[in-house]
């Protein structure tokens, strides 16, 4: 077994030496990844700086040449994420341990992103009490806050870093005692206003012999899903929760990207969607929405998060987005959209309940999906036990007939 570490060598030899002398104690071998530009390493490395700007495409001398900070950790995260996969493939690489501040931070967590999830990713960083989400992204990356700076052997980072150290040796070390099940896995996605039909779908397709995996429809979540489909660690879609494309489309914080709602239907992976939330897009705190919304409907669903109803416009974009995404899908693929209501703020009585933006989005669903994909209406609202059992009972169907039913 072995971790790899990267760090930059000629900034952070010390640190770096004393975390690889407590993982060798443990008996557990380690390989130096040296992502320093600036000088020679401090540490003798078992991957050179040089050999990582030459897998980025680029070279050492040039990047030093340039003195293009910015540029160089760009390009040292993109020969770090390569350097990582081949150890990876050739069995070399059980885990991976990153030390250091915000450059450090960006490279090594960018080699952690390339690998799958399950592989143990430890980053000991000055950043790790802020905004970690462009670090840690869609993976099951660790963040340990340094407290101090990465900067030299004291009573405080000696501990730390041991610690590190120690917890990633435990990781790649020893295996789950707990017995496992080989089912069908499916990933379904949720938010808080789809929660009773998630539940309810989740109960069902466990009975009928399948894992799921939930995930939650704040942006990275539905980054997550999209990469487990990709790496065919999902074999059936529950898309559920659409409405990380109303933050996309809106302006709002949890969008997922625009390549969301693309994964299965690339893969071929049977995928039953419906229009989950999309009567929203969120926000932070009250004060945080920018001015340009201010007069649209709101509703503070906590103190840390607004949301804001979608207009008929907004709606009718939507639709053609999302008819778009599964136009293109190669894989069975249905959508099922559900007349009465979808999310429980709107619903007869509730806040968000708006009869025409409802239509304009089930329109331009209707007008603009071809007949490849299996457009089914119910007229009850999403969180009706009822929906939950049709979403369920189409996937099902879809997954015995692809062969991949339990």
């Amino acid at each position: 077994m072995g971790v790899v570490v990267v760090a930059t060598l000629d900034t952070k030899g010390e640190e770096v030496g004393f975390a690889r002398d407590v993982i060798r104690a443990q008996g557990v071998d380690v390989h130096l990844v040296d992502v320093g530009v600036l000088g020679e390493p401090e540490l003798e490395p078992d991957t050179s700086a040089s050999e990582v700007a030459e897998a980025a495409g680029t070279t050492l001398e040039r990047l030093r040449e340039e003195a293009d900070r910015g540029a160089a950790v760009e390009a040292m995260g993109e020969g770090a994420a390569v350097v990582a996969e081949r150890l990876h493939e050739a069995g070399e690489l059980d885990g991976v341990l990153g030390l250091g501040g915000s450059g450090n931070t960006s490279i090594a967590t960018a080699a952690m992103r390339a690998l799958p999830v399950g592989v143990p990713k430890l980053m000991v960083s000055t950043m790790a009490s802020g905004d970690t989400e462009p670090y840690v992204g869609a993976r099951d990356i660790a963040m340990l806050y340094s407290v101090a700076d990465v900067e030299g052997l004291n009573q405080l980072s000696r501990q730390v870093i041991a610690n590190a150290a120690l917890a990633m040796v435990g990781m790649v070390s020893n295996e789950p005692d707990v017995e496992t099940e080989d089912r069908p896995t499916i990933g379904i996605t949720m938010f808080g206003v789809t929660t009773p039909c998630v539940q309810a779908a989740r109960e069902r397709l466990e009975e009928l012999g399948y894992e799921t995996i939930v995930f939650h429809a704040t942006g990275t979540g539905g980054r997550a899903m999209e990469s487990l489909v990709e790496e065919g660690v999902v074999d059936g879609v529950l898309d559920v929760t659409t409405t990380e494309w109303a933050d996309e489309l809106v302006g709002g914080v949890l969008s997922a990207g625009p390549e969301r709602l693309e994964a299965a239907g690339r893969r071929g992976v049977p995928q039953v969607v419906s229009t989950g939330a999309l009567d929203m897009v969120n926000f932070g705190p009250r004060d945080s929405v920018p001015e340009a919304f201010e007069g649209r409907q709101f509703h503070v669903h906590n103190p840390q998060v607004t949301l804001m109803r979608t207009t008929p416009e907004e709606n009718a974009e939507l639709g053609r987005i999302i008819a778009g995404k599964l136009n293109a899908a190669t894989g069975p693929t249905a959508l099922v959209v559900p007349l009465g209501g979808v999310s429980v703020l709107d619903v007869e009585g509730e806040e968000f309940h708006d009869p025409e933006a409802d239509a304009a989005l089930f329109d331009a669903l209707r007008a603009n999906l071809d007949g490849d994909v299996e457009l089914i209406e119910h007229e009850a609202e999403i969180n009706d036990e009822a929906v939950a059992e049709l979403l369920v009972e189409t996937l099902d169907r879809y997954m015995r007939e692809a062969g991949r039913g339990p």
